[in-house]
Order: structure tokens, then sequence, then C-alpha cells
């Protein structure tokens, strides 16, 4: 089974997060589903850079990275995947959508009412835990 790193920026502006819904997918699972923005991590690069390049490339953003937040192992029925997340800040909330289909800047308690990519749901739930 394939397995992928990936990484993925847990976006906050003040005290809401920012929500990405993914686009249609060749994985029914993953069609449609909410997810925190990010990417595969490109050989030889870090975590931090491919982090910072991949929202770079989706939304046009730029982010700060606070600190690492929480490593899922998770197993899709078609590939397994290691998910670094880590906790960002924007300066704005301005961006301009390019891979996804829309989005929603929400808060902690507001998190749970997405339908969530299966990967994303434990940092979901630490986050409305903290």
């Amino acid at each position: 089974m394939k397995h992928y790193t990936v990484v993925a920026a847990i976006i906050k502006h003040e005290d809401r997060f920012l929500c990405m819904q993914r686009n249609s997918s060749k994985h029914a699972y993953l069609s449609y589903k909410y997810e925190f923005p990010g990417g595969k991590v490109e050989p030889g690069e870090s975590n931090e850079a491919a982090l910072v390049r991949e929202i770079k490339e989706e939304l046009d953003l730029d982010i700060s990275l606070e600190k690492q937040y929480l490593t899922v192992e998770h197993e899709y029925p078609d590939f397994k995947l290691t998910m670094h997340s880590f906790l960002c800040n924007s300066a704005t909330t301005e961006f301009n959508l390019k891979e996804h289909v829309a989005f929603q800047w929400l808060n902690k308690t507001e998190l749970k009412s997405l339908d969530w990519a299966a990967a994303d749901i434990p940092i979901v739930d630490k986050l409305m835990t903290a």
C-alpha cells in the first residue's frame, strides 16, 4: 500500500481556524470533505518548508509556523499517510482558492459541524479540548 508523508496547517486568525473543503476526488471517501490545508512533503524537504510551500501554492497565503501540533498516522482504503500538523498564524484572512471548492473560518466550538476527512478528525478533537 502506498504511503505518503504530508503536512497540514492549522491556520488561526484571531480566534478562528481556517477549514478548507476538498474538491471531488478519485477517492469518494475524500470528495468534498473538510481538511486543514497542506500537502505532500517532497524528497529532501523539511516538514516546515513543505508546509510554507504548499500553503503558498494552494492559497497564495503567507503563514508563520508557531509549533508542531499533532502527528497523525491514518490508513485510508487505498493509501496510508503520516500527517504532521502545525499551528500557524496568518496576518490576513485574504487568500486565493486554487484547489479547494470552499472554506470557512470557525472557532473551535464550531469545528465538529463540518464533515472532516478521517485523518483530520484527531486534530479537530485535540483543538476542541485545548
